[in-house]
């Protein structure tokens, strides 16, 4: 394979593509082909600018001498962060409908936590949304008293960075109806024309914190459902059997969770069963 190289830039060279990959694998548990070469080299290029680096293999030293001080910036080089307010809406509609009044009525009578994970939350999107709806129903069904929170994480500084913000251009509200934007979007004027703050409640129910999901968990659950969609398409199969059997150790029997449009459990666990569209449950 020849050498790939950006006019005026640096040149990825076999070897260094070769510890890329192996880094990556190995920190990340992501699988880059050598049909990804070419991405590589054009996202980690703009890395090496920002950097000050003259050299694939001076990035490559970096991340030798210190793996983790830069293992967020390359997770968010090498993937891509596409998310939205309500994505799989059938998800919410599901929530909405059987879950959230039944687990509201649970936790309030036994006194227990109710425990959401969005595992992989990218800019936020998807933990604010899942709060819209969990404000609502706690409204809705008298359960103030129960100790309800999403637990939001991300290996990307950047991503986490802008979900810690809260703050969305007004054309990423796409997703959310004209009721929910109402009463959760706080549109700007001024110098934040054009952007939309989520309201202070939702920032209430979310907590957002970094997490590498190779590495070690400090949450020990229980988790009411598990949000992972649109993550496990970068691993392979026995990264992800790994990662759906640490899940299912975080879910009580009858614990749900949610996929991506494209992502299956099909082949790779049995601890759930499918009930939906991307949607399981825990086996008991």
């Amino acid at each position: 394979m020849p050498v790939v190289e950006v006019a005026g830039g640096p040149r990825l060279g076999d070897s260094e593509f070769e510890f890329l990959r192996k880094f990556v694998y190995t920190h990340c548990g992501i699988s880059l082909g050598e049909h990804k070469r070419q991405l590589v080299q054009g996202r980690l290029f703009r890395r090496l600018r920002a950097l000050g680096l003259q050299q694939f293999s001076s990035y490559c030293e970096l991340l030798q001498r210190d793996p983790q001080s830069e293992l967020g910036e390359l997770a968010s080089v090498i993937s891509t962060n596409v998310t939205s307010f309500f994505r799989e809406v059938h998800h919410y509609d599901l929530l909405v409908a059987e879950l959230l009044p039944r687990w509201l009525e649970d936790k309030r009578r036994n006194g227990e936590r109710l425990r959401i994970w969005s595992a992989g939350c990218s800019t936020g999107e998807e933990p604010y949304a899942l709060a819209m709806v969990l404000a609502e129903a706690i409204e809705e069904h008298g359960a103030n008293g129960v100790d309800a929170k999403i637990l939001a994480t991300d290996l990307s500084p950047q991503a986490l960075e802008t979900a810690r913000r809260g703050v969305y251009p007004l054309d990423r509200l796409g997703g959310i109806s004209d009721a929910h934007r109402r009463r959760w979007m706080l549109r700007g004027s001024g110098e934040y024309e054009g952007l939309a703050s989520v309201h202070p409640k939702l920032r209430e129910l979310v907590t957002i914190q970094p997490l590498n999901l190779l590495h070690e968990w400090p949450m020990k659950g229980p988790f009411d459902a598990i949000f992972c969609r649109n993550v496990v398409i970068y691993f392979d199969q026995p990264t992800k059997q790994r990662l759906f059997r640490r899940y299912a150790e975080l879910l009580p029997a009858g614990g749900y969770l949610f996929l991506g449009h494209s992502e299956s459990l099909h082949g790779i666990s049995e601890d759930f069963e499918l009930i939906g569209r991307t949607v399981y449950r825990k086996r008991g």
